[in-house]
């Protein structure tokens, strides 16, 4: 057990976030998603997963060491209600509650249609599985950059 970093976040799960760089990205999709076939299309190139975990949930564990990126105007997207691009179903709202409350600060997710998604996620660093059993629990974030604070002076 390491202190301050989320149980959730496994050697894998913690390699992949660590070893991306700023602007690099990260899907975090439900258990409907076609995880394994894109996550082989990936950086990465292999599937991680946080299985029996829900969609929000796995958005708090990741975004408690991931930065967003903030030179982007959109550094977290959600995958579009097909036929429906406006709704927002309940997992949706509850990923975006996670995102505001990691960056203290709103971040709206920008919305991508879903076949669009599906070609997007392919060119993500790394595809993490979650358990999360509600349709559209499929979330896009671009990796930010982690700036130390200045060193005191001895």
């Amino acid at each position: 057990m390491l202190k301050n970093l989320d149980p959730l976040l496994n050697a894998d799960i913690l390699h992949a976030l660590r070893a991306m760089g700023h602007g690099d990205e990260v899907v975090i999709c439900d258990a409907n998603f076609p995880g394994d076939s894109v996550a082989r299309q990936t950086v990465l190139g292999k599937l991680l997963r946080l299985d029996g975990v829900d969609a929000p949930r796995a958005i708090r564990a990741v975004l408690s060491v991931l930065p967003l990126d903030t030179f982007v105007e959109d550094p977290a997207s959600r995958m579009e209600v097909v036929g429906e691009p406006n709704t927002i179903p309940a997992v949706q709202r509850e990923a975006q509650a996670e995102v505001n409350q990691a960056e203290g600060r709103e971040v709206p997710f920008a919305p991508i249609e879903r076949f669009a998604f599906y070609e997007r996620a392919k060119k993500a660093y790394c595809v993490i599985a979650t358990g999360e059993g509600r349709g559209y629990g499929c979330f896009v974030f671009k990796k930010g950059v982690f700036l130390a604070p200045d060193a005191p002076k001895a």
